[in-house]
């Protein structure tokens, strides 16, 4: 029943919120040296760019990301398919919208919102911070709506595969932490030698 597939749906998600809590001290470590160094990418590069104010607005979008990829990585939608195909598939929605739609912000947002949100759950790719990133395409300034789709490939495709490559390489430092997560019980690493290197001492 719909009922009982809810119930239990709430359950794994709240054992994996809590299990995300259990990690020591160095787990700690790994998620905010992993969020730092992926943000700051991100933040650099895209200020060599875009104006200030796009900036923030891209770096809201990723810091959401971030919370998911680096601090509960065993999360569906913390996934790489929901990371990399969630902000796409919002970008082009809210470029799109922008495009063809009356510049209109009580019409225009709402709009990038609600389709992105449809379009992630049939392609699978629900990834909640991508609701931000169809909203900057058609919030943002000027210069950053003139862009149009190079939009979804810079900065939203280049900052996706920015956090995507840091989460592989500090979420697999260590043994308890292991990013994408495993599927039907398998535990295969991406960097098996990752977590062994920087374990050498224990």
């Amino acid at each position: 029943m719909p009922t009982k597939k809810i119930k239990r749906s709430y359950r794994k998600t709240r054992y994996i919120l809590y299990k995300e809590t259990l990690v020591d001290f160095k787990e700690h470590f790994w998620a905010f040296l992993g969020s730092f160094i992926g943000i700051g990418i991100i933040a650099f590069s895209q200020s060599l760019t875009l104006p200030v104010s796009d900036v923030v607005y891209l770096i809201g979008s990723f810091g959401a990301s971030s919370v998911l990829v680096y601090g509960v990585i065993q999360s569906p939608l913390a996934q790489p398919r929901n990371l990399i195909g969630g902000h796409l598939v919002s970008a082009l929605v809210g470029v799109t919208v922008q495009k063809f739609v009356p510049d209109i912000i009580w019409l225009t947002a709402p709009l990038a919102v609600s389709l992105s949100i449809v379009l992630m759950q049939i392609t699978k790719t629900l990834h909640p911070p991508g609701g931000a990133t169809a909203l900057i395409a058609v919030t943002g300034s000027a210069h950053l709506k003139s862009i149009g789709y190079w939009y979804v490939l810079s900065p939203v495709l280049v900052g996706t595969v920015i956090l995507l490559l840091v989460a592989l390489i500090f979420n697999n430092m260590t043994t308890n932490r292991q990013y994408p997560a495993p599927r039907h019980g398998k535990k295969k690493r991406v960097f098996p030698y990752l977590h062994h290197y920087f374990n050498l001492k224990k």
